[in-house]
């Protein structure tokens, strides 16, 4: 009779084996998986290169006028005279640069509610256009890839240009009327009709994109329950239905309109030239700080004062229009 071969016997058990070290220069740390040192390796090679021209190119020249701006600053971004808050109080009781302020006020109440008109009027067109809508939407967006500096001497040497050739004189011409030197002097002020136009232009196709994405998130439900009960399209839907839907959207769209607004440069200071009238304030500013007294002190404290402002407006403006909330708040 055959015998059973016996079972092998298991080798004695050696020593345990040291635990693998990570790659360097990753260290090993507690509850950290490899898959999240990867995805925290992902995060920092696409976000560092923005964060680092963030700090670069915004914090440290914030902070380099802040420090220009309580200095005696003349020619020189190396100062060594300190004059603590003299530079704001003499921007405060510059009339100039108040008048910039003022008149730009004025100039984003017009400007602001005009664009935000025209986006949302453009956007509720495309959104109802049912043949060629991308080519509606591209037609319209196409403008705001173009630069301002380009697009103010279009305005200034084909379209206004003040002479009878010109596109607007043009028009006029046709119904007998004289041309008009729209650039010349500021009275009449027709220099504000092609600021304006410019702007329209320029912007409101971008905005007409955010209300466009706003638009085709209402519920389409919310529109067939108003036609089951008698609502009538047109007028009385939008003013109860798309317009309170819209409103988070339209907070944020009047919150850049003031922000850009107020930042208005390059449009003015190739329309208007060296003009003394219908200066913004970061032209007046410019022109202060790198004309021919090269005042950086006074330069800084004006543009921390214009900063200021912006940041007060735009809370007052996040304040009335309830930045933030939701439509149903």
């Amino acid at each position: 009779m055959a015998t059973r071969p016996a079972a092998p016997v298991a080798p004695p058990a050696g020593p345990p084996h040291p635990p693998r070290r990570p790659p360097w220069p990753w260290p090993r740390r507690a509850g950290r998986r490899p898959a999240e040192r990867r995805q925290a390796l992902t995060f920092w090679l696409f976000t560092g290169p923005f964060l680092a021209g963030l700090l670069v190119f915004s914090y440290v020249p914030i902070a380099w006028s802040l420090w220009l701006s309580l200095f005696e600053a003349r020619s020189t971004v190396t100062p060594t005279e300190f004059v603590g808050l003299d530079n704001y109080v003499t921007m405060l009781a510059d009339g100039d640069f108040l008048r910039s302020l003022g008149t730009f006020t004025v100039f984003a109440a017009f400007a602001v509610p005009a664009t935000f008109a025209l986006s949302l009027g453009l956007a509720l067109m495309v959104h109802r256009v049912r043949f060629l809508k991308p080519f509606f939407r591209s037609a319209f967006f196409l403008p705001t890839a173009c630069s301002y500096v380009a697009a103010s001497l279009v305005w200034k040497m084909s379209v206004f240009n003040g002479v009878r050739f010109g596109l607007a004189n043009t028009v006029l011409g046709w119904f007998g009327v004289d041309s008009v030197a729209w650039l010349a002097s500021p009275e009449p002020p027709w220099y504000w009709l092609v600021i304006v136009t410019l702007r329209l232009w320029l912007q409101a196709g971008f905005f007409m994109i955010l209300f466009l994405a706003a638009l085709q998130n209402i519920p389409q439900e919310l529109y067939e329950a108003a036609a089951v009960d008698g609502a009538r399209t047109g007028w009385q839907t939008f003013r109860h239905i798309t317009l309170p839907q819209l409103r988070a959207t339209s907070a944020a769209v009047v919150l850049l309109l003031l922000i850009a607004a107020y930042q208005a440069f390059d449009e003015f200071y190739n329309l208007l030239d060296k003009a003394t009238w219908g200066r913004p304030p970061l032209v007046y500013l410019y022109n202060l700080a790198l004309g021919e007294n090269q005042d950086y002190g006074l330069g800084s404290a004006g543009a921390l004062l214009l900063a200021l402002l912006i940041c007060l407006v735009t809370l007052l403006q996040g304040r009335l229009l309830g930045f933030g909330r939701g439509a149903d708040r």
